[in-house]
């Protein structure tokens, strides 16, 4: 079998060179060999990832040891097989296999002709001999272009703005001491979740979610730092923000943010003096209106903590939302039993890609599950997501094309 897309890179010339000398190197000999590219390189972002290319390839694995066959991963994440003397059926068998491994992706889905024409393309070596290898050299100029450019773009990116450093435990330190101290009221942001319900597309503000944005923090302190590049003192440092925002809170004079809002907390945050503070200086009728966002990690982190915190939480009058969840994780999502009041989905066109219907219909009966008017649909940044969502029967959104038109009404207004 040819070599992986990863080891092609580090140990030598390019698959797309490989299928060219091979080619090259049959000459004559081109009795009875077929060829068949699979087009994997539509398929969608998520579902092109090296292993799944790799599992795709391997199911040839029989037929290149039968049939003098070689299977060669492209650049792009297309597959090129040729073999000799195998009966169209077998190819055709192996095919339908790694049709199958994607069938949840809409280059996989259908059974016209057209449909089997977009995932792979056939050729019959010895008629198409001249036909295939013009295909080839083409692709592997192509190869060569992108590789030069791509080598381009990565030492002027670094002339630009160098190489960003990971976060170490002193600089966080460091970062910790200055934000202990410094005025992070210019780096609050807000945004609204808001209803829309069909056939009216002005949204109605439920609530506004407060949070300190990350990207202009690290921008005006640690420029040279990836703040989010340790996943464990990314998580300490939010901690420290957690403990920032409340006391901004507390000391809060604005009247547009004394209720209806959230902020994403961590859990330990939670049971800890700052957030007493920030709950006695509420009014007992703002805490009903307040929401409190957790993460999926640091509620499955630590089951026990969660649930004390969500009772203290409960008994205070505070909603309880679960936030990050996309359309592959809803499912594992029991509610009601969490005690959750909202879910946060997030948005991704992929999730509108379903031309048989049956993800869509599997994913409206989990919403249905967790409760329609609990969930809200995130990081709505076009009128397909609206459009979407309200096909699933949601009724809360937010996103920067929720912010547009709010913006429009409020100009109109």
């Amino acid at each position: 079998m040819a070599l992986s897309q990863t080891q092609n890179r580090s140990r030598g010339p390019s698959q797309e060179y490989l299928l060219l000398d091979y080619l090259q190197r049959l000459g004559r000999n081109l009795d009875g060999r077929m060829a068949v590219h699979i087009h994997l390189s539509r398929l969608r972002p998520q579902n092109r990832q090296e292993h799944h290319i790799r599992i795709a390839a391997a199911t040839f694995e029989g037929m290149t040891n039968n049939y003098e066959g070689q299977i060669f991963i492209l650049s792009n994440m297309d597959l090129f097989f040729i073999c000799k003397d195998a009966a169209i059926e077998d190819i055709d068998a192996a095919i339908m296999k790694v049709r199958y491994l994607f069938s949840e992706d809409p280059l996989s889905q259908g059974d016209e002709e057209e449909d089997l024409a977009r995932f792979c393309t056939w050729y019959n070596v010895e008629s198409q001999y001249d036909e295939l290898l013009d295909l080839v050299k083409s692709m592997h100029r192509e190869r060569e272009r992108k590789a030069r450019l791509a080598v381009a773009s990565e030492k002027g990116q670094q002339r630009s703005k160098g190489s960003r450093k990971a976060l170490d435990p002193e600089q966080l330190g460091k970062l910790e001491n200055f934000l202990r101290r410094a005025d992070l009221s210019n780096l609050m942001r807000r945004q609204p979740v808001c209803a829309i319900t069909p056939g009216n597309m002005n949204p109605q503000p439920v609530f506004r979610e407060l949070y300190i944005s990350i990207a202009d923090l690290q921008q005006s302190v640690l420029p040279e730092f990836d703040l989010a590049s340790n996943l464990w003192l990314f998580q300490h440092l939010t901690q420290t923000l957690d403990s920032r925002m409340l006391s901004m809170l507390v000391r809060n004079d604005d009247t547009s943010i004394a209720s209806s809002f959230s902020i994403n907390l961590n859990v330990g945050t939670i049971l800890s003096p700052p957030f007493l503070n920030f709950d006695s200086s509420l009014k007992a009728i703002a805490r009903g209106t307040v929401v409190i966002e957790l993460q999926k990690i640091d509620i499955f982190g630590d089951m026990g903590a969660y649930m004390f915190a969500r009772d203290f939480m409960r008994e205070r009058g505070y909603r309880i939302c679960l936030d990050g969840l996309n359309h592959l994780t809803l499912q594992f999502i029991d509610r009601e039993r969490l005690g959750l009041d909202l879910l946060k989905l997030i948005w991704s066109p992929d999730m509108a890609d379903d031309l048989s219907g049956n993800r869509t219909n599997e994913l409206k009966e989990h919403i249905d599950r967790c409760g329609r008017a609990r969930i809200i649909l995130t990081r709505c940044d076009s009128d397909e997501a609206i459009r979407f969502g309200q096909s699933l029967g949601i009724t809360m959104y937010q996103g920067r094309y929720v912010d547009k038109l709010l913006t429009q009404e409020s100009r109109v207004s």
